[in-house]
């Protein structure tokens, strides 16, 4: 079952056609990534799923429903959002902010503690929101969207301002959540790190069209059209293109440190002399050595010398 479908859709403001005959499918219970320059179309996108922009043309359905005034709210009862950041009222308490939004939404008073051990806020639950970090705000928000248990999380860059830890926080709420629920989730970044860790599915919006959409794995691999893009790729996408173009015969849309990993034990499957003479492209042990000390000192590789003489580890 597609979780969300669209077809043909089209938004235009003014001259200006922001989405372009849009035909997008979200599988159920997938992770999905949204990815796309500013001004691609993904927010516009996004709030047309959720009948908050009327499309100039095409349909929607969500979760098996046309998503239309008849059935509008009966859809968004099992959807949770998190567009742009979040709204939240400072001088009340960030349980007493999740009480506001369970009485809205109708859901049980349980839900509201139980969302808050989920993003790690239940110790954080008597203090204003006022006074909470920034990545304690987008806990709040992201609690707030779970509400209910919904089956279709929409989340729009989530982790958007937030260090290390607090991103690595926040993607591991959803990935807990989407375990637990099997729950399907759209997830905006324009982290590529972040996508290449998170989703098991991918769509590119580029001037309101789909260039690319498949599996991370399919994306990736039109690395060089996405950086044309202004998107990028993961880092180590980018390390096993340069592997390409040295001549060394890699599979280019790796892009995580696990998949990079398998792939050099792939290769390196007889000791470090033939490691080394792999790596540079079978050519004589020296110019090998030399090469490969360049190429690791360019990417932080340790080096390390024997008798008999350096391999790359």
């Amino acid at each position: 079952m597609n979780i969300i479908e669209t077809h043909d859709l089209c938004k235009q403001y003014g001259g200006a056609l922001r989405v372009a005959h849009l035909d997008l499918t979200v599988p159920e219970g997938s992770v999905y990534g949204f990815l796309g320059p500013n001004g691609a179309g993904k927010s516009t996108t996004l709030k047309m799923i959720l009948g908050l922009v009327h499309p100039t043309a095409g349909s929607i359905r969500v979760l098996g429903k046309s998503m239309d005034s008849a059935n509008r709210l009966s859809v968004l009862r099992q959807v949770g959002s998190l567009i742009e950041s979040p709204s939240y009222y400072g001088h009340l308490t960030g349980e007493e902010n999740l009480r506001i939004v369970q009485t809205l939404r109708g859901g049980p008073e349980k839900n509201v503690r139980e969302v808050l051990q989920i993003v790690r806020l239940d110790g954080q639950r008597g203090k204003k929101v006022a006074h909470y970090s920034l990545g304690m705000k987008q806990r709040l928000g992201l609690a707030a969207a779970l509400l209910g248990y919904p089956k279709l999380l929409i989340l729009d860059e989530p982790t958007a301002g937030l260090d290390p830890v607090g991103v690595e926080s926040i993607l591991g709420n959803i990935r807990d959540y989407h375990k637990a629920q099997n729950a399907t989730i759209i997830l905006v970044s324009h982290s590529m790190e972040e996508v290449a860790r998170s989703v098991d599915r991918l769509v590119v919006v580029n001037d309101g069209k789909i260039p690319f959409q498949g599996a991370p794995r399919e994306v990736f691999a039109h690395g060089d059209e996405l950086e044309a893009m202004g998107l990028g790729v993961p880092q180590m996408t980018r390390v096993f293109h340069r592997l390409r173009q040295m001549g060394v015969d890699i599979d280019p849309s790796v892009y995580t440190i696990d998949q990079a990993r398998q792939a050099i034990l792939a290769k390196l499957d007889r000791g470090p002399h033939k490691a080394a003479d792999r790596l540079c492209g079978e050519r004589k042990k020296e110019s090998a050595d030399m090469e490969c000390s360049a190429f690791s000192a360019e990417h932080g590789m340790e080096q390390t010398s024997s008798d008999e003489g350096k391999a790359v580890k």
